[in-house]
């Protein structure tokens, strides 16, 4: 494993490399080494021993990282100014089976993010600034480090999410929220998922500001916070701010969700640790054997994928993002065509296949197809990044797609 620890240092592997055209693996903590297909390289250039924070102001809520660094110590620096970082990534160990420590330049390859993005957007929307070595060995740099200066954010944007097939990131600059200081979570208890899909959407729309909903059937509730849930499937709904308004937002909640069925409430740490959970699919660690699917669909029809498939295949699924991510393991086979078949028929959506033993992954996409005009778009894009073609070739396919 080539593990540099300068920008200068990358370049000058990455420019013999495509000299050479020899492929190589792009990696940070290694920690999502199963997502993905395979990638056809026999040597690895990793980003681990590029770590630390180059700059952080708490009071201009911007930070500069080395991409290296592993995200338990951002996450330490920021939680000490009570901030963090607004999409929430979560933590791939548990349902990958691997080990090791997720890095920060990792988060924003992959795009990793959780049960807030549909209220606060992708780790991508976070994002202000990178540096990245491309294919040719040439160091970049994109955007900045305050939120007004734009030069080259879209740039910066289609590295976000890119698995390292278009440069190697170096450094990222992105912006941080304060910490919310209270937060509660509304149980409701005994919705089936058409019911739930409608009670998300109506709580959404309600002027409470809730930032996270979740659905979670009988199938998996009993797998979450020790089988704590009150009985019954539980569709739950997070309150985040001031003390003293998610007080009066709750109490607002509550006078709709009390005509609606059972309710219960967790607060401060035991909220925290459910959507915890919830953000690392906790029902589906350790069950490598089975292929699991990260489903991204328009919110009100991931109950309907979910009913359709039940008819043809052996899965078990759980909903975020107000039903909008619908997170499916099956029992067996991934079933892609009946899955991606199904989506199509339901107004389109993207099926990315997180979890597959490595016969699965040399035989399927992982990623969702895309149509031909965006996938001559994607390798023209590749083909000016990467001319030589060395960058984790085979990690996303030929067309090149970014991760949702």
């Amino acid at each position: 494993m080539l593990t540099p620890y300068a920008e200068t240092q990358v370049a000058d592997i990455i420019r013999d490399h495509a000299t050479r055209k020899t492929p190589l693996k792009i990696i940070g903590g290694n920690t999502r080494s199963g997502f993905g297909n395979a990638v056809a390289a026999d040597e690895t250039l990793s980003s681990r021993a590029m770590a630390g924070i180059v700059a952080y102001n708490p009071a201009e809520m911007v930070m500069t990282v080395k991409t290296g660094t592993p995200l338990a110590t951002v996450q330490a620096a920021l939680a000490q100014n009570r901030q963090m970082m607004a999409f929430e990534p979560m933590d791939h160990r548990p349902i990958m089976g691997t080990e090791g420590e997720p890095t920060i330049g990792g988060v924003f390859a992959a795009n990793v993010s959780g049960p807030r993005r549909y209220v606060a957007g992708a780790a991508r929307d976070s994002l202000l600034g990178i540096r990245f070595v491309n294919g040719s060995g040439e160091i970049i740099r994109a955007g900045g480090r305050v939120m007004k200066n734009v030069t080259g954010l879209d740039l910066s944007k289609f590295l976000a999410g890119s698995f390292g097939t278009l440069g190697f990131l170096t450094e990222v600059t992105f912006r941080v929220l304060p910490s919310p200081p209270a937060e509660k979570t509304v149980i409701v208890s005994g919705l089936d998922d058409e019911a739930a899909t409608r009670i998300m959407a109506a709580a959404m729309a309600m002027s409470v500001e809730v930032s996270g909903a979740a659905h979670l059937p009988e199938s998996v509730r009993s797998r979450f916070i020790d089988g704590g849930l009150p009985e019954g499937p539980a569709t739950i709904l997070r309150l985040e701010g001031l003390a003293a308004s998610v007080e009066a937002r709750t109490a607002k909640l509550l006078s709709v969700m009390d005509r609606v069925g059972p309710w219960a409430l967790l607060e401060g740490g035991e909220s925290g640790f459910l959507w915890r959970q919830v953000r690392d699919v906790a029902p589906y660690a350790g069950q490598d054997a089975k292929p699991l699917w990260k489903v991204s669909v328009a919110p009100s029809v991931g109950h309907q994928l979910v009913a359709a498939l039940r008819m043809e295949a052996g899965i078990d699924a759980f909903y975020d993002w107000q039903g909008g991510l619908v997170w499916m393991q099956m029992e067996a086979d991934p079933e892609a065509d009946l899955l991606r078949g199904a989506i199509r028929a339901l107004g389109g959506g993207h099926a990315t296949l997180v979890r597959a033993s490595d016969a699965m992954r040399t035989t399927l996409a992982a990623f969702e197809p895309r149509p031909a005009a965006e996938a001559v778009l994607s390798a023209r894009i590749k083909e000016k990044l990467d001319p030589a073609g060395i960058l984790n070739p085979g990690k996303m396919a030929a067309t090149m797609e970014r991760a949702v």
